[in-house]
């Protein structure tokens, strides 16, 4: 097997000093950990230059777009990591399934408008990649072998040169505060729709959300450090967009993890926001934790990934280890469960994001009526909200978010999506409530940067 060469650099708590260097070169991504604040990622991984950059043709179905991640990953070659090295990625796959990829799986209506003018997917296939471990306390450099030895000197020259300060950065700043796209008084009738159809059987529960907008100007990179500063999370990434736009990713939501073939989802289903003090915090926390409205909707969703887990885990090997678990972060407290399992012998990674694309937290159950449902009753597509940044290297190694608390800023217009589950027992004023706390942190972070307040 063709081993890796690995580099060591200066360790690095803030993967910006490191991204600073490559953010503006073609195919720039960071999958961000949200150290040094964020306290459960551990890995920040980063590159630029890829070698190919693939997108879905016009009428290609996904087994088939998938197919080609397949064939690019052949034809970038084995390769492993050297002895007592542990890193996530050897080269591979780096990038993002907008949510409306699933049109591609699955047969939804062509009602909500498309207004975005965003791929369904973007992939890069990254010969190197500097990654920093955050538990070793390590950043490493990291060479697939067919990545020629001039790239790699000219990439090991330009991490050790010293780091500062850009120069020339474009100040970001809103133009206006954000609006919503959806009065409540659309919102409230959309609910009621939803629990009617759940009423007459159609399903069980549906996450409905609505869009926040505001014209920018200036670099999103320094929107983006603002936002990581007041809302570390560890699924966080920036990405840069083919033909223009960026991707500004906050999310704490695992999707599909895949490590030597085990299989890992985390659903978040059920929040509360955070008290203004302790004991208020302490009380939120309480009520998330004994609502019977939250746990239902959170095993609910457990039940439909367990389903989609054992389209491709070997038979037998779907657990539950963790149910109702309290995660908090700066603006709400989030109950997260997780399902596990064992990749089949006939299956990859590929085969289980085929299988389970769009995660089930942010759709409904049953999952294709509650995304023809989302179609009917949300204006406009979801473009990459509640979509998918992930890794996917040689050796089969995945990791992948759910794209929620996630911004696109694109055509001078930055874009932010809040929503949540309503079931049977919902009322449309918390839900609508739920939606903006979601991102309020967000919103308000990037409304400091309102010429319009100044």
């Amino acid at each position: 097997m063709p081993i890796c060469l690995v580099h060591r650099l200066p360790y690095q708590a803030d993967p910006a000093v490191y991204f600073q260097v490559v953010r503006q070169a073609p195919g720039a991504v960071l999958l961000d950990a949200g150290r040094p604040a964020a306290s459960r990622g551990r890995y920040d991984l980063l590159s630029a230059w890829p070698m190919a950059e693939l997108t879905p043709l016009q009428k290609e179905s996904g087994a088939a777009f998938f197919a080609r991640l397949r064939e690019q990953l052949t034809a970038l070659g084995p390769a492993d990591l050297p002895a007592g090295v542990e890193l996530p990625f050897a080269g591979g796959l780096l990038g993002y399934l907008a949510y409306d990829f699933g049109r591609r799986i699955e047969a939804l209506p062509e009602q909500a408008r498309d207004d975005l003018g965003l791929g369904d997917a973007v992939f890069g296939l990254y010969a190197w990649a500097l990654i920093t471990d955050h538990q070793a306390q390590t950043s490493q450099l990291v060479f697939h072998p067919t990545l020629p030895a001039a790239e790699q000197t000219r990439l090991r020259a330009l991490f050790e040169q010293p780091l500062t300060g850009e120069a020339g950065q474009v100040s970001f700043a809103l133009l206006a505060t954000f609006k919503a796209d959806i009065e409540p008084q659309r919102y409230a009738e959309a609910i009621g729709r939803i629990q009617a159809y759940i009423a007459s059987g159609d399903c069980y529960q549906v996450n409905y959300a609505q869009r926040f907008q505001a014209r920018y100007q200036g670099d999103p990179w320094q929107a983006y450090g603002a936002l990581r500063g007041a809302c570390p999370t560890p699924f966080s990434g920036y990405l840069t967009l083919p033909g223009g736009g960026t991707l500004l990713s906050l999310s704490p939501e695992r999707f599909m993890r895949v490590s030597g073939g085990q299989v890992e989802t985390r659903p978040i289903k059920g929040t509360q926001p955070r008290g203004r003090d302790e004991q208020e915090d302490a009380r939120n926390a309480q009520v998330l934790l004994t609502s019977i409205k939250d746990r239902a909707e959170n095993l609910m969703i457990v039940d439909l990934l367990r389903n989609d887990l054992g389209r491709s885990c070997r038979i037998g090997s779907v657990r539950v280890p963790e149910l109702f678990s309290l995660e908090s972060y700066p603006n709400v407290h989030h109950l997260v469960s997780a399902v596990t399992g064992e990749l089949a012998a006939d299956k990859d990674a590929l085969d289980l994001l085929l299988g389970a694309f769009p995660g089930g937290s942010i759709t409904g159950a049953p999952k294709i009526r509650a995304m023809q449902i989302i179609d009917e009753l949300e204006p406009t597509r979801r473009g990459p909200y509640c979509g998918s940044l992930l890794y996917l290297d040689v050796r089969g190694e995945m990791d992948s978010s759910i794209a929620i608390r996630s911004l696109l800023a694109k055509d001078g217009v930055i874009s932010c999506w809040g929503g949540g589950g309503i079931v049977a027992d919902s009322a449309w004023q918390a839900e609508y409530q739920e939606s903006i706390t979601k991102v309020q942190v967000l919103l308000s972070t990037l409304e400091s940067f309102c010429q319009s307040k100044r």
